[in-house]
């Protein structure tokens, strides 16, 4: 994006609005609101406005890259202008006035500095608390895996944080509403019981877990004036992008901010809300557009074709009404076509066959092609990019939720770790070892890898487990190839060396990468995802040890150790920017869950629906310990959660997904129906059933058109 923005009227008059303090700009998705709000920023600093007088606020960090990319450009570097979501507006503010909190925000140790926990060092600390309850039999009716129940007990936490009610209310809020079995009312009382003493734990030793930083920013820093007038002097402009996918608590202290900045814009995206399980709430946006001085909307799409535009909203009919309404305008057809199959195996040959041709054939630029599905599996994953490198297509997948362990990249260096330090007692299996080898050697077959890991590992021997590729028969040697067993001989001559170092984990990941496994003759040279992965994991392993230095007792090693148990168990990574940013610089296919797409918010030529059968494109995933419709503002106190709240909510949802992905395709959707879904069963979801119906409605329109 360049300062030489192209706008319209209406986006030059949002960019140089000054006839009043506070504008409320509203639209439809790809009308051109986020690109008005960048040039209201250009516009900001070229009149003379400091960068460091300007707020950005957003929901998700995310959402600010392309303000980020006009402050990238050489005449705006320099400008120190903040994108922030509130939850960093409040770290930052706790950090500069700890001091004054003192005991009112409860914490044992005050003149501690405080410590701030991210989600991997949060779920690590909640652990220790629910561990020895799960011993005692807590959670026992539910199958459930122990990492399902931190997130959900921290997801009950936040919810509180983020919606303003306080904590002791959360089991009351869920049995109110349960209609179900009694058993369940005894689990919602032990969720309760987890996030007071999570919340205890964490004021007793200064630690600050995100529903903490939140609530404390909300309570006790926000209506303190020393806080108040900081900020207000601080920050004199803001612009508040996608309003709709913030929480009530945000939006409570925004308005309450508001007649305090010298100008504010605030966007808001009609029909979104795509964050609603994590507190979004669209509804309490909608109070800016009164608050504010003055109201504008941007009515046309910048984006759809008319034939996306007639088929997104007969879709949406086809969701909301289930039946046919007659199409007049035959033109709907050029906006989607629906391939059909039986297995799941012929969809993914023709996906990558049709991508292909688009990309070969018709000149589509691979940055504007997607691939969405509801849920993106590691064998969906793995399947799509087996094809997608044989057909020499160039792709990326993004995940936010994958954890550490299921990544490649990050699996091999932390292998690497425990033979690097026998020491922890976490030797690596044969299997590890060779997965690894697979990983970081090139042309190290699952064959050369096997047998390097099976003559030349010795697990069971605790100091230098790994024997030299010199001591291999001769006849062996070519087997494998001197040029992998040079490299490995390299390789664990540089472990065995850098092992006796005891350096923190983080400082050993980032030299073993640098220092070897990124230069020439190894796999990691100039592989850019690795190195996206291994930077995730090296800040994830630093903020861990900077979490747990203060509190715990545990040596350097047990730190590392205590990490690699930790994500060998599954815990979920932090969300990192890093692949985002790549989508606009490396021009390749986007693999990635829909809603995960719809929070990029970026348009694409060409979308690609994976089975539209799935049950995935309509129902929520199933949280037995939280609920997020039932912790919200909107939820009546003590009405029950019904069957038919289930529908709507569920009808609500796929409607308004549908309708953001729509709403960011400029030519083609192509929906793939697949008759066997992975695991081998049948499935005829809400979508397909909504597909159907408005093929009918076409068909209608058709016999109609001919009488």
């Amino acid at each position: 994006m360049g300062s030489d923005l192209r706008l319209s009227s209406e986006q030059q008059a949002v960019a140089r609005f000054d006839s009043v303090a506070s504008l409320f700009l509203s639209g439809p998705a790809g009308s051109g609101k986020t690109t008005a709000g960048v040039a209201r920023l250009q516009a900001l600093l070229q009149s003379g406005v400091a960068g460091e007088n300007v707020l950005i606020l957003l929901p998700q960090r995310s959402l600010g890259i392309p303000y980020r990319q006009l402050l990238d450009l050489a005449q705006f570097s320099g400008s120190n202008v903040d994108l922030l979501t509130l939850g960093g507006l409040a770290q930052r503010s706790i950090a500069l006035f700890w001091p004054m909190l003192g005991k009112n925000a409860g914490f044992k140790n005050p003149t501690r500095p405080p410590q701030f926990l991210t989600l991997e060092t949060a779920q690590y600390y909640l652990a220790q608390i629910i561990s020895p309850l799960l011993e005692k039999g807590y959670f026992e009716s539910l199958v459930i895996d122990p990492n399902r129940i931190f997130s959900q007990v921290l997801d009950n936490l936040n919810k509180s944080a983020v919606v303003g009610f306080p904590i002791n209310e959360i089991a009351g809020r869920l049995k109110s509403a349960w209609i179900g079995k009694s058993d369940r009312l005894a689990i919602y009382d032990q969720v309760q019981e987890c996030a007071l003493q999570f919340r205890h734990f964490c004021l007793e030793h200064n630690l600050l877990d995100y529903s903490l930083q939140f609530e404390i920013f909300h309570r006790h820093l926000w209506p303190a004036a020393l806080c108040r007038e900081y900020l207000t002097h601080q920050y004199q402009h803001l612009i508040y992008d996608n309003v709709e996918e913030d929480v009530p608590v945000t939006h409570d202290l925004l308005l309450d901010w508001l007649p305090s900045f010298t100008s504010a814009l605030v966007i808001q995206d009609q029909d979104s809300g795509f964050r609603t399980f994590m507190g979004a709430d669209p509804g309490s946006a909608q109070r800016f557009s009164t608050a504010c001085q003055q109201q504008t909307e941007f009515t046309t799409s910048l984006v759809q074709s008319e034939a996306i535009t007639l088929f997104q909203r007969q879709l949406e009919q086809a969701i909301y009404q289930h039946e046919a309404q007659p199409v007049q305008n035959a033109g709907i057809v050029d906006g989607f076509a629906i391939e059909s199959f039986h297995f799941y195996p012929q969809a993914l040959d023709w996906l990558a066959e049709e991508i292909s041709r688009l990309i070969q054939s018709e000149g589509i630029d691979p940055g504007q092609i997607v691939v969405l599905t509801p849920f993106l599996s590691d064998s969906l994953r793995f399947a799509l990019s087996q094809r997608f490198q044989q057909a020499g297509i160039p792709f990326f997948t993004f995940r936010p939720s994958r954890s550490l362990r299921d990544e490649p990249a990050a699996k091999a260096m932390l292998t690497l770790a425990k033979l690097a330090f026998p020491g922890w007692n976490l030797a690596p299996s044969r299997h590890e070892l060779r997965y690894a080898l697979m990983q970081v050697l090139p042309g190290c077959d699952l064959i050369r890898a096997d047998l390097l890991a099976q003559i030349l590992y010795l697990p069971n021997r605790k100091e230098n487990p790994l024997n030299s590729f010199a001591q291999i028969r001769p006849e062996m040697q070519e087997r494998i190839t001197f040029t992998i067993g040079n490299r490995f001989d390299q390789l664990i001559q540089w472990l065995t060396a850098s092992g006796q170092d005891q350096a923190e984990l983080d400082i050993f990941l980032s030299r073993l990468f640098g220092e070897l496994l990124s230069q020439p003759g190894f796999a990691f040279h100039e592989d850019y995802p690795a190195a996206s992965i291994v930077n995730r994991l090296i800040e994830s392993a630093r903020k861990f040890r900077q979490a747990t230095s203060g509190l715990s007792k545990l040596t350097s090693a047990e730190t590392s150790r205590e990490f690699v148990t930790m994500i060998e168990q599954g815990v979920i990574a932090a969300q990192y920017l890093e692949p985002w940013q790549e989508q606009d610089t490396r021009q390749s296919v986007l693999i990635a869950p829909a809603f995960t797409f719809l929070m990029s918010n970026s348009p694409a030529s060409h979308q690609f629906w994976l089975d539209i059968g799935s049950s995935g494109w309509w129902a929520r995933l199933d949280q037995p310990l939280t609920q997020p419709y039932i912790l919200s503002r909107n939820w009546p106190s003590e009405q029950k959660w019904t069957a038919a709240n289930e529908i709507e909510t569920n009808e609500q949802t796929l409607a308004r997904v549908v309708g953001g992905l729509l709403s960011r395709c400029s030519q083609h959707v192509d929906l793939l129906s697949i008759g066997m879904n992975e695991s081998g069963n049948e499935e005829r979801g809400a979508l397909l059933i909504a597909m159907q119906t408005v093929l009918r409605s076409i068909s209608a329109g058709k016999e109609t058109a001919n009488v």
